[in-house]
């Protein structure tokens, strides 16, 4: 999930300086369902080619978000200023997704679950030298050079490859995917699209990128494959589950819960994404990938984690 957190909180349900039971379960189950997307993402990519899939899916969303809004009663924000904006987020959005879908269809779920969850690393790297107020701490660029250290680790270590399984271009392609997401909360955060609430971030990205990766599907072969049911329901799936109420639920977390310790729990979806490609499809997990694994979900840890607060000395508070 890559817009800027709503502001606003929900009604019924009071914000919270800490997680909280429920919280803890919320997040949990999220950080497994995005983790399962990986899986779920591989199974269709053998129904459909993979561009004209991710097309569909934002295709899909858009109209699920649309009448989500329309029940709630709720209105997007589009004004002049912010279209060039919005062009730009959409189409990073088609980046990071055309780059994403063909890893997952070249390489393992386990490898570019260990790969494109990096994608912290990124961010923390771009707003360093893009947002004001962004500094690396001694903390982040620890949690930097780990996770960077894990990265370069899974794309190098080629044990795991073995079989057919896995393809450097599919890991780079997963890498290229991780940057676009930074690139994607760089947008949403750096441009005139802070404005507008995060829903309309949302529909600028799900509009462009329908457009972008159905049109660019043309060039990527035939697009379909072996349609089965199994392959309709995971769509099904991704386009309800994943693209619309997972983001949906996204923003409503985030209304209750501070956000650094909702994004603490990125450092989750990694371990999860290479336990499913290991016991779901079989794949080979090498003591390398493993090691990078670590690497990076130390390094998502630190990043994410919110710097201590120093004591007040008494030149500071006056005494």
């Amino acid at each position: 999930m890559t817009v800027a957190a709503a502001h606003s909180p929900v009604a019924g349900m009071e914000r919270k300086d800490h997680i909280d039971g429920f919280g803890l379960v919320s997040l949990l189950v999220f950080t497994l369902i995005l983790a399962f997307n990986q899986v779920v993402i591989k199974v269709v990519n053998d129904g459909f080619q993979p561009v004209f899939f991710a097309g569909l899916r934002s295709a899909g969303a858009m109209v699920c978000i649309a009448l989500f809004l329309w029940a709630r009663g709720k209105k997007l924000v589009f004004t002049r200023e912010t279209i060039p904006a919005g062009i730009l987020i959409g189409m990073v959005f088609s980046a990071e997704f055309l780059f994403l879908f063909i890893a997952l269809d070249l390489t393992t779920v386990a490898r570019t679950s260990v790969i494109f969850y990096s994608m912290p690393l990124w961010l923390a790297l771009g707003a360093h030298l893009i947002l004001p107020g962004e500094r690396m701490t001694r903390q982040k660029s620890l949690g930097l050079a780990l996770a960077f250290a894990g990265v370069t680790w899974a794309i190098l270590d080629r044990d795991g490859a073995s079989g057919g399984q896995a393809s450097l271009v599919g890991d780079l392609f997963a890498l290229l995917a991780a940057i676009a997401w930074a690139g994607i909360a760089l947008c949403a955060r750096g441009t005139k699209l802070i404005t507008v609430p995060p829903e309309t971030q949302l529909f600028w990205q799900l509009t462009i990128s329908a457009l972008v990766l159905v049109g660019a599907s043309f060039f990527f072969g035939p697009m379909m494959r072996d349609v089965q049911p199994i392959h309709l329901w995971g769509m099904a799936f991704q386009i309800v589950v994943v693209a619309s109420g997972a983001y949906l639920f996204w923003l409503w977390i985030l209304t209750i819960y501070p956000a650094s310790s909702v994004a603490s729990f990125s450092f989750l979806t990694p371990i999860f994404g290479v336990f499913m490609g290991w016991a779901l499809l079989g794949e080979e997990v090498s003591t390398g990938i493993l090691g990078a694994l670590v690497l990076v979900a130390v390094g998502i840890a630190l990043i994410n984690r919110p710097p201590r607060r120093q004591p007040e000395t008494s030149a500071q508070t006056g005494r």
